[in-house]
């Protein structure tokens, strides 16, 4: 049958879309940008829903509100519109490595349903994630049922995930903005810090970079640097400068020479227009990006994220605040495992020596009761505070202690010495 034939017969309002939804179904909707905004807001009316999950990751929408007994909202990493919820208990935080979430979906999952924002058709009848793959794209195949929102503002990418139009059992059309992420401010601290970081990226290699200010810190000192590649889990706007000034090539990277890789973007307009069919882009499944298989094939990969606080150990949190979550795992620990087994590598965690107006340290003897281990002092390599570079790799913990002192703010230093020497670390 004709490819536009079958649009136009599975076209319907989100609320009629919705209504496909049975009792028990698990749904799933891909990260951040690539949530479906109309078919969500369709869903609080599906009266004849019980016992039904929504699992989402990095919302930027309010929770939806819903009776629990109608649908349970589930988190895979907390973004601004689920922290509240999850404060008051309207929605609970599954645990996971980001790597890990296709498979893991699969086992506590039943009667998936896949809903998500997609580019328009092309001739062939696909439409694409556009800013997406994520774990979406892994679970298509079997998915129970398949219901798009196609979107004009939608980029069409190329690599692992494109839907056939016959596959979807609904489509819905809803030609809104994407959500955008402002670029963060970078401050003094942050500049510091990414100089010194940009300072331990040779030419040729290949990055790994979170978002936040000192990631984006960091590609504002890249502007020397030659051959540098990208193969990374979110694609952040000022890469665009980088590619168009020749800085990034990607001809380095063994896999997928001369192309970026990524499993999601997050970012401006200008990032989407860049994205739009771009032929130096791929996007690649999660189960692909964070692999640590996959990761370890790569030499001379530098994988940069920030943390909230390390102890003397040089264990990372950065999921907690005072002891209460903020974010989740996401693919740190799996760049952080993937990493140290490459070829020349250097895995970069990065945080200001202070918070609270320099009233609190970030390095600190022990973490925060009731803070989560992200990185294990097992995995960790470099941390960068504005203060300079401290090497774990290889360390004892009393070289560990000595040398994140050596980096924390100084007027910190001499209690965070009396600390150490408290707990047996120093002499």
């Amino acid at each position: 049958m004709n490819h536009h034939v079958l649009y136009q017969e599975k076209l319907r309002t989100a609320e009629e879309a919705v209504l496909l939804i049975e009792p028990q179904d698990d749904i799933i909707v891909p990260l951040s940008a690539g949530e479906p905004p109309a078919l969500l807001d369709a869903l609080p009316g599906q009266m004849r829903l019980r016992g039904n999950r929504l699992f989402q990751m990095l919302s930027l929408r309010p929770a939806l509100v819903v009776p629990e007994e109608r649908i349970r909202l589930v988190s895979m990493f907390l973004g601004a519109g689920d922290r509240p919820g999850f404060g008051s208990g309207h929605l609970d935080l599954l645990p996971n490595h980001f790597s890990d979430l296709p498979g893991l979906l699969r086992e506590v999952t039943s009667n998936r349903v896949i809903m998500a924002t997609v580019s328009p058709m092309d001739g062939r009848g696909y439409f694409s994630l556009g800013t997406n793959c994520d774990y979406t794209a892994t679970l298509l195949d079997d998915a129970k049922l398949i219901l798009l929102e196609v979107n004009g503002n939608m980029p069409r990418t190329f690599g692992h995930n494109q839907i056939h139009i016959s596959q979807v059992a609904a489509l819905v059309e809803n030609h809104v903005p994407l959500p955008t992420l402002g670029e963060p401010q970078i401050t003094e601290k942050d500049a510091k810090i990414g100089r010194l970081i940009a300072d331990l990226i040779q030419d040729g290699d290949t990055l790994q970079i979170g978002f936040g200010a000192i990631p984006n810190a960091v590609m504002d000192f890249l502007a020397g640097h030659r051959d540098l590649g990208v193969f990374t889990e979110m694609l952040p706007d000022k890469v665009i400068d980088l590619f168009l000034s020749g800085v990034i090539t990607n001809q380095k990277k063994p896999l997928y020479t001369g192309q970026m890789t990524t499993t999601f973007a997050l970012g401006s307009e200008r990032l989407y227009s860049f994205m739009n069919e771009c032929p130096h882009l791929r996007m690649l499944p999660v189960d692909e990006s964070n692999d640590v298989r996959v990761i370890a094939q790569i030499p001379n990969l530098v994988s940069i994220n920030s943390t909230v606080e390390v102890d003397f150990l040089g264990q990372c949190n950065s999921e907690t605040v005072q002891g209460r979550y903020y974010s989740s795992t996401g693919g740190q620990t799996d760049f952080a495992r993937g990493a140290r087994l490459s070829k020349n590598w250097r895995g970069i965690i990065c945080l200001h020596a202070t918070t609270k107006g320099d009233t609190i340290s970030k390095i600190v003897p022990t973490l925060f009761p009731g803070s989560v281990v992200s990185t294990s002092k097992n995995d960790v390599d470099l941390i960068v505070t504005e203060y300079g570079v401290a090497k774990l790799k290889g360390k004892t913990i009393r070289d560990r202690t000595r040398a994140l002192i050596e980096i924390a703010h100084p007027k910190f230093r001499e209690e965070l010495e009396f600390d150490a020497r408290k707990m047996g670390y120093l002499l």
